[in-house]
């Protein structure tokens, strides 16, 4: 009966099997883990029928003979079965998946042990790997699905905390006593007085900003790791699962050993058990890092989901925070909380869950050690609690360290970031010298925080060295001295020993987590301040649909921030659909304001704006995508050719394209750095016409562009017949030519409307606007009179190619555009492959290949991978870095450390076997005594050589650090221009962010663990070969095995952390430019379009992240194997050589094998890291080897006073940007005569900006010289000639700190020099209304000062150097009139006594010089006083023609 139960639960039983099989077919993978892991069983099991059935009939007949054919049947049929479950049955809809990520397709076996991952290890090892073989990511891992759920939570959570604020804020204000209470006083009144208090303490935290003295801003606090907890709770709860088997399985280990000692000592024990014991060590070993791996796994994925998200939100937020936010936070603590902050989220995710575990596993430690030791352990105990409090308070300051020090390297990337973008001012000003001062000054502080940080990092290391090896020698001293009885044998010790090797892990773990944590919530805290920042509140601005209104101002006020003065005020406008409005008013009047105030990016008092119909909006200073010219005049619509065509047209662009090496393809640098401002502006229109919305808001887009390309583009786009005819256009100009063809001119005057009305009425009112047209009109009438014959014109000059059009007025600004566009034009019949660092090699390579890219098309390089491995000269430069005597002692410190460690091993297990020395006589006590005298000694020393080491290792690595550091900035601020305009500051930023950080931080560590995991598994190997010397002949194939895995991997591995460096690169720059053009995109709407490209950057991070990580759990689940392969074989040994072991040293020899699993996956794993460490040193070195200007000091000085006359002579002087270029400048001879003022006209890419260019040494001679007084330029250092000239440049570039240090950075001035300047320049009075005065802080890039303003600052700069030869360039596009008169009238009175070079792009501003030179094609073709060459009818009287200047009219200037 009961075995025909059996047989149909049997049926059944495989019945099911067959449908769980079935019910898989449905799934992506059709394998199921289920049955995969009931066959194993099912085969484990089946083992012991098996040999008692083989036994049995070898003994006697087989009495059931059909039973015994089916079992062995079934049997095999099960094996069949287990090893096809192993492979993955795809279904073919799903191969395509499959190729994109295998991860999808894979088979249960094939996932737990990372094989489906195995083909790209090797594509790796086969060649470097490129971002385009990296798997994509599951759908469930795309950054968009991640933030979706993250957001979803992240909403609830803040509401809820926003709530526990207001309850915080009520709270306080009881506290502090509301006047509410018990007052007596009306509601109205205690309002007021409640508002009164609110306000003051607000004011004082203004003046204290910059000086971190107010009580910081409350802020919705800790929602953020509920949201997260929320978001990833799957995965949690998975990984808790995995670790729950895994710390369990840990304490199995120490009980198969003392069975297995126990085993050895026994004479009369069976043999098989002994090879059970070893099989089961071995199993044990490889579940348990399989569950671990898979822990991990999950933990990783946890990491890099949490720091996506987080990103992801950062992002957004940058895209909705209001100005107020805005201000808060620099683009580059933003960029931080990116980098920095998210990263820590990352590397907290890691180990997470040690929060439990190990809390978890010291107390099952503490339990099985009770049982083997009993009370005794009490003292181990209490040692370990007595080292927590010394942690506690390491770990509490080093908090405080690190707090500070990320402080400091805040501040030293913002004053990097500044230095790199205002590098040219530094060079032309011979500035370099102090701010390389500045930044190292706060380089200093930071490397002396990082050394005692180092140092407290060293104490802890000593402190939990000591520790294990403390509590040991406490219990069993303890436990010998409390009873005669008590014998220390084998297998006590050793399975104390490994339970206490067990405990040392989560003991290390747990304080390391912990100090995560806190760095956590220091970033928690950042992050939670700036997500729950205010939103932009764009409440006020309506678009309600009001028949004949298109803008409609009712009452407007609106404030940059809540509490601060009104910027423009009670503004009632009605602007009708299609018409063109102007608005005109003095610098500072609120023009910008009214602009922002309409784009909702200012603050609402009262009073709102109605906008109908969509917008479009071109800045002051126009913002331009690091993109291809197309992409950024396209902006994310779809192409429409003719549009297109009929746009670039009426910009004037066509003649740009054409000389634009790719057309309109050709690639934009960060900041549009090869444009000239005309350029950019016009790029800047163009978008906005092309985006045809309905209403137009150009705030002053013509002040960058000349005379006669503002009236084309007047005429062409803006004006009465432009192609905006139909559109409502709001236009913000200085420019006055324009006004009679406006429908209406509103006048702003201290942000209120002064007057509107037409042209004609407001010039009838003679009110403020006709006094300002009075003062001005005389300088602009002669321009406006003249027809536009101008293009006409154009055509009759024979002229190169280059010059047909009147529209390439202006001067590009800098190097690369002007080569570019010589480079264009010559070659633009040759083709040739784009720029090339690189050596002739490639150039030879280049002729060989197809052409592929017109020269320069390409600005920017691709940032160079390095591939292969890490040289060797890398770890040395790094040691020489840190001082090869610091590398030899701290190198003997960790050897002393193991031969102490070894040593304390062996004594021990000579102890445990006293007690089969003395087996039934009593111990004797002096023995005891020397016993554990020397077991303490010698791990004293052990912790001593240590503690030794690692103090050494600090100073050394600091040191380190100060050195790399200090050699990239001196490099980086003398390298030469051109190595910036080739490179975008994101790379170098990173350079001193990123890679300084792991100089820093990352590699002291790695290295310092390195070397303590390499000398961990030398010492055990060791030791087990000691105690079976036959372990030597298996060490042979497994190191052979460990060293195969680790070529693979590691290739792999470090081309994967290569490619996330490079590809994170990208996410920043991009987020950078997003915050540059936040009010750009949200004008035009564009923000959902910029978080898609986000998802797209950080996708493509992700993968290479994700890749990475599995590369690790597939190395770390191989070498585990070996681990366990060691322990088994360390065991099996035992077992063979079972009569002639003590008990003692197998203890040793099997206990030590147990540990080594650990060791030997660190090994790998740190070796990696230190190798993808080591790549900071060597990006950092590659930034050292750029090469220099020529040396700032010479030996030979200039004579002290030079120049004293100003004379400056050229001499057949020729100059090339690089040296496979054409020459710019073809042999120019002129002199120029002291104290002569000298205008320098020609259209562009004549060659004027090369002038200025060269008598600053930015651009080295080709040949010919240059001789300024005497002293040819060439022959002194740069500083001696940069600090004797002066420039007012084009773009006024302020940096962040006092007025007074924009002004004279040296202070070398006294107040009453730098007080009389301002005076000059006209800004004395706004400068006393500062409460700061001189010490007024300017913000990042001088945002808190006015276009205008910032220019004046660059007069004041150039008028306190005060040096014989001024050069000019113009720079009086942003500025209106009447700063533009100031500017002029200034230079001529100030500047009457020395030598001034103008470069003009107007005209009539350099009318009344002594002479003036006309370049053409690198070449002087005119050179006389301008009455001379307007007789002549020459290239200049055609220019001038152009600009509407008679010969008549120069006297009367």
């Amino acid at each position: 009966m009961s075995a025909a139960l059996e047989e149909f639960c049997g049926s059944v039983f495989w019945i099911m099997v067959l449908l769980v099989h079935d019910a898989r077919r449905s799934c992506l993978r059709r394998d199921s883990g289920v049955l995969f892991c009931f066959l194993t069983l099912s085969l484990l099991c089946g083992i012991l029928p098996f040999q008692s059935l083989v036994r049995k009939a070898l003994q006697e007949p087989i009495s059931d003979l059909p039973q015994f054919i089916l079992f062995f049947i079934s049997y095999g049929l099960q094996l069949l079965l287990f090893f096809v479950s192993g492979f993955s049955d795809i279904a073919p809809e799903t191969k395509e998946i499959g190729k994109k990520n295998p991860e999808v397709t894979a088979s249960f076996l094939s996932s737990i042990t990372f094989e489906w991952y195995s083909s790209m290890v090797f594509k790796g090892y086969r060649k470097p790997l490129e971002i385009e073989d990296v798997w994509e990511l599951r759908d469930k891992d795309k950054t968009k699905a991640l933030y979706a759920a993250f957001e979803k939570n992240m909403k609830s959570a803040m509401q809820k905390a926003r709530a526990e604020l207001e309850k915080r804020k009520r709270k306080k204000r009881r506290r502090e006593g509301d006047p509410d209470y018990g007052n007596g006083m009306s509601k109205a009144q205690s309002q007021d007085v409640l508002v009164l208090e609110e306000k003051q303490p607000k004011k004082k935290k203004k003046k204290g900003d910059n000086k971190d003295s107010g009580p910081p801003k409350d802020y919705p606090k800790g929602w953020l790791m509920k949201t997260l907890a929320k978001t990833f709770k799957q995965n949690l709860l998975l990984a808790v699962a995995f670790k729950l088997v895994h710390d369990a399985l840990v304490f199995v280990s120490p009980q198969l050993l003392k069975l297995l000692i126990a085993f050895v000592s026994d004479e009369d024990a069976f043999a098989w058990k002994g090879y059970l014991y070893a099989i089961l060590l071995f199993l044990v070993a490889v579940i348990q890092s399989l569950c671990l791996q898979q822990h991990f796994s999950l933990c990783f994925q946890l990491g890099i989901n949490v720091r996506a998200s987080l990103i992801a939100a950062i992002y957004k937020k940058s895209l909705t925070m209001s100005g107020a936010t805005r201000k808060e936070s620099t683009v580059g603590e933003t960029v931080n909380l990116m980098s920095a902050d998210a990263q820590r989220f990352m590397d907290l995710a890691n180990f997470v869950h040690q929060l439990w575990s190990s809390p978890l596993q010291i107390i099952l430690s503490i339990v099985f050690l009770w049982g083997e030791l009993g009370p005794s352990v009490l003292a181990g105990i209490a040692t370990m609690v007595l080292l927590i409090p010394i942690n506690a308070f390491l770990v509490a300051k080093a908090k405080t360290i690190q707090e500070r020090n990320m402080k400091n390297k805040d501040e030293r990337m913002k004053i990097m970031t500044e230095i790199l973008n205002g590098i040219k001012i530094l060079k032309l000003f011979a500035w370099e010298p102090s701010f390389e001062k500045r930044v190292n000054g706060i380089r200093a502080r930071e490397l002396k925080d990082l050394l005692n940080f180092s140092y407290l990092q060293s104490i802890s290391v000593f402190v939990f060295t000591c520790s294990p090896f403390l509590v040991s020698l406490a219990s069993f001293a303890v436990y010998v001295l409390v009873d005669e009885n008590n014998i220390l044998d084998a297998q006590k010790a050793f399975t104390a020993i490994s339970l206490f090797n067990v405990l040392r892990f989560p003991m290390a773990m747990l304080p390391m987590v912990l100090s995560s944590l806190v760095q956590t919530n220091v970033s928690t805290g950042r992050l939670e301040r700036y997500l729950s920042g205010e939103d932009l509140d764009t409440s006020a601005i309506h678009h309600n649909p009001i028949a004949g209104s298109a803008v409609r101002f009712t009452e407007a006020t609106f404030a940059w921030e809540r509490d601060s003065n009104a910027a423009i005020r009670d503004v009632t406008l009605d602007i009708t659909p299609g018409s063109l409005v102007a608005v005109v008013g003095a610098v500072g009047s609120g023009k910008s304001s009214l602009v922002s105030a309409m784009l909702g990016e200012m603050e609402n008092i009262k009073g709102h704006i109605n906008i109908q119909g969509s917008v479009a909006y071109v800045p002051q200073q126009a913002w331009i995508q690091n993109a291809t010219l197309k992409d950024n005049i396209l902006f994310g619509s779809e192409l429409d050719e003719a549009r297109y065509q009929q746009v670039i047209k009426a910009c004037a662009l066509l003649p740009d394209l054409e000389l634009l090496p790719a057309g309109d393809q050709t690639e934009i640098g960060e900041k549009g750095i090869n444009l000239s401002g005309g350029q950019k502006q016009r790029i800047s229109l163009a978008r906005a016409v092309y985006s045809n919305s309905d209403i137009y808001i150009l705030d002053d887009p013509l002040s960058a562009v000349d005379a006669h390309v503002g009236k084309y583009l007047f005429e062409h786009v803006l004006g009465p017949k432009g192609l905006l005819q139909k559109k409502t256009r709001i236009l913000v100009t200085h420019s006055i030519s324009f006004l009679p063809q406006v429908d209406n001119i509103v006048v702003l005057a201290a942000g209120a409307v002064s007057e509107h009305g037409t042209y004609s009425t407001l010039l009838a009112n003679k009110g403020a606007f006709s006094q300002f047209l009075n003062l001005y009109g005389n300088q602009e009438e002669n321009v406006s009179e003249e027809n536009t014959a101008a293009v006409a014109l154009a055509g009759d000059e024979e002229e190169a190619d280059e010059d047909l059009d009147p529209c390439m007025e202006e001067r590009p600004d800098d190097v690369v555009t002007m080569t570019l566009k010589r480079e264009a034009s010559i070659q633009r019949r040759k083709l040739s492959r784009s720029l090339s660092k690189r050596s002739t090699s490639s150039q030879k390579k280049a002729q060989e290949e197809p052409p592929k890219n017109l020269k320069g098309q390409k600005l920017i390089e691709k940032e160079n991978v390095e591939t292969g491995r890490v040289k060797f000269s890398m770890y040395m430069r790094y040691l020489r870095a840190l001082g090869l005597c610091f590398t030899f002692w701290t190198f003997m410190g960790y050897i002393g450390q193991y031969v102490a460690y070894t040593g304390t091993n062996l004594w021990l297990s000579e102890w445990t076997d006293d007690s089969q020395r003395y087996l039934n006589q009593t111990y004797p006590t002096h023995m005891r005594d020397m016993r554990i005298g020397v077991f303490g000694a010698l791990g004293m020393a052990q912790a001593l050589f240590l503690l030794f080491a690692t103090l050494l290792s600090a100073r050394g690595s600091v040191r380190a650090s100060r050195v790399m550091h200090q050699q990239l900035l001196s490099n980086i601020l003398r390298a030469p221009m051109s190595f910036f305009d080739t490179t975008p500051t994101g790379r170098i930023v990173n350079r001193f962010a990123k890679d300084i950080f792991t100089i820093d931080e990352t590699i002291p560590v790695s290295v310092r663990t390195w070397i303590s995991c390499f000398m961990g598994i030398i010492s055990t190997l060791i030791m087990i070969c000691l105690a079976t010397p036959f372990f030597a002949v298996v060490i042979v194939p497994l190191g052979i095995f460990y060293c195969f895995v680790l070529r693979f991997y590691i290739s792999t591995s470090r081309q994967l952390r290569r490619l996330d460096s490079v590809t994170r690169s990208p996410i920043y720059s991009h987020f950078g430019e997003t915050v540059s053009g936040l009010s750009v995109v949200r004008a035009y709407g564009h923000q959902e379009r910029f978080l898609k490209h986000n998802e797209v950057t950080m996708d493509i991070n992700q993968k290479s992240v994700y890749s990475w990580i599995i590369s690790n759990r597939w190395l770390a689940i191989r070498l585990e194997f070996v681990g366990s392969l060691v322990v088994f074989f360390s065991a099996l040994l035992a077992v063979i050589a079972k009569g002639t072991l003590e008990g003692g040293i197998v203890g040793l020899s099997v206990s030590s094998a147990l540990n080594v699993t650990q060791t030997l996956n660190w090994l790998v794993r740190t070796s990696s890291e230190l190798e993808t460490n080591i790549v900071a040193v060597e990006r950092v070195h590659e930034y050292m080897k750029v090469k220099n200007e020529a040396p700032w000091v010479t030996k030979t000085r200039p004579p002290r006073g030079w120049p004293s006359r100003g004379e400056i002579q050229f001499v057949d002087y020729k100059v090339r940007y690089r040296p496979e270029l054409d020459l710019v400048l073809q042999g120019i001879t002129c002199n120029i005569g002291s104290t002569e003022k000298v205008g320098i006209v020609g259209r562009t890419g004549a060659g004027k900006s090369s002038l200025t260019n060269c008598l600053f040494r930015v651009l080295e001679a080709a040949g010919g010289k240059i001789v300024i007084d005497d002293v040819d330029i060439a022959t002194i250092g740069l500083h001696d000639l940069r600090n004797n000239l002066t420039i007012i440049p084009q773009d006024p570039v302020l940096f962040t700190g006092t007025l007074r240090m924009n002004l004279d950075p040296f202070d070398q001035y006294s107040d009453e020099e730098v007080w009389k300047v301002l005076e000059l320049a006209h800004l004395k009075p706004y400068v006393q209304r500062l409460p700061e005065g001189l010490l007024h802080f300017v913000s990042e890039g001088g945002e808190n000062l006015s276009v205008g303003q910032r220019q004046l600052v660059c007069l004041a700069r150039a008028l306190l150097r005060k040096s014989k030869i001024l050069i000019l360039d113009e720079a009086t596009a942003a500025v209106d009139l009447e700063t533009d008169n100031l500017i002029q009238t200034t230079i001529r009175s100030e500047f009457a006594d020395c030598t001034v070079l103008t470069i003009a792009h107007r005209l009539h501003t350099i009318m009344d010089s002594n002479r003036v030179m006309v370049l053409h094609a690198g070449q002087i073709v005119e050179f006389d006083s301008p009455e001379e060459l307007l007789m002549k009818q020459g290239v200049f009287s055609a220019m001038a023609k152009d600009a509407g200047i008679a010969a008549t009219e120069t006297t009367a200037l």
